[in-house]
């Protein structure tokens, strides 16, 4: 753990999620599920802002939620520590009211008061809490909205590709017991993610509600999703056989349910709202 001035390092955590590595940002961006498009037209609404002045996404990614923003507000701007995710959500981009900037959550450098959105997708978890709610409360305008959505994985497509998805988890979380592989990255549980913005003390409303988004999955987006969770890599660092780490079952499975077709996968999505 890495600790500047009593607290945790923000850019250091982002590091030690592994997210760096060559090629990572790729797979992650092709193989994840992307944010219901639905997200906007609730967050607007609560917002009271049909068409949002300024949108800012914390932990961007390679922009799988900040680019949706493009066609809906006056500005977007994505925040991503990493440079290896930030540089793909940059190229991926065809906006030019959306922009992309390296930083942390903690220390968006942005003005007082100017954000009419503030969202977090798939990433308050990697968040030191106190300070991030603290940076979200001071950008966002009075009666401006955060919002910090997190999908629950797998997604629903069939049985047996989510049992083989689940053991192959199951067995590479074995490995990394066996042979003392710890994360050196600080995360917090998404389920408390809600009592924290109540605990905060920023906002007047806080609560969650759930969303669903429906996309075509093929075999091998299902493996490569399954690649790129975080507890993953390093146990694929070992040289271990792909028979040794599940991986052979995994393929199998998905090959079986998907053959050379696709099926529509859903994802839930839990949507924490709070309003300034």
């Amino acid at each position: 753990m890495n600790v500047t001035e009593g607290r945790i390092d923000p850019l250091a955590n982002a590091r030690h999620t592994g997210y760096s590595r060559t090629g990572f940002a790729t797979a992650y961006d092709a193989c994840r599920p992307r944010p219901p498009s639905e997200i906007i037209n609730l967050l607007t609404q609560l917002a009271l802002s049909p068409r949002p002045r300024l949108v800012v996404d914390l932990g961007s990614g390679t922009g799988l939620s900040t680019l949706q923003w493009g066609a809906h507000a006056d500005k977007v701007i994505g925040i991503e520590p990493l440079d290896e995710m930030r540089k793909l959500a940059v190229a991926n981009n065809t906006s030019s009211n959306v922009t992309f900037k390296a930083g942390v959550a903690q220390a968006t450098e942005l003005a007082s008061g100017t954000a009419d959105i503030v969202t977090c997708a798939q990433s308050l978890h990697h968040m030191e809490p106190e300070t991030t709610l603290a940076e979200v409360a001071r950008i966002l305008r009075p009666g401006g909205l955060f919002a910090a959505y997190d999908y629950d994985y797998p997604p629903v497509v069939h049985w047996e590709a989510e049992n083989a998805f689940l053991a192959f988890i199951d067995r590479i979380g074995e490995l990394r017991l066996h042979h003392g592989i710890e994360s050196k990255q600080q995360q917090w549980d998404k389920a408390g993610h809600l009592d924290r913005l109540r605990d905060s003390g920023h906002f007047r409303y806080v609560r969650e509600t759930f969303l669903h988004q429906r996309e075509p999955c093929s075999a091998e987006r299902w493996v490569g999703f399954a690649l790129t969770l975080r507890l993953v890599p390093p146990v694929l660092d070992l040289g271990l056989t792909e028979d040794e780490v599940g991986l052979t079952g995994l393929r199998d499975a998905a090959r079986r349910a998907f053959g050379e077709a696709e099926l529509p996968w859903h994802a839930s999505y839990c949507v924490r709202l709070a309003i300034k």
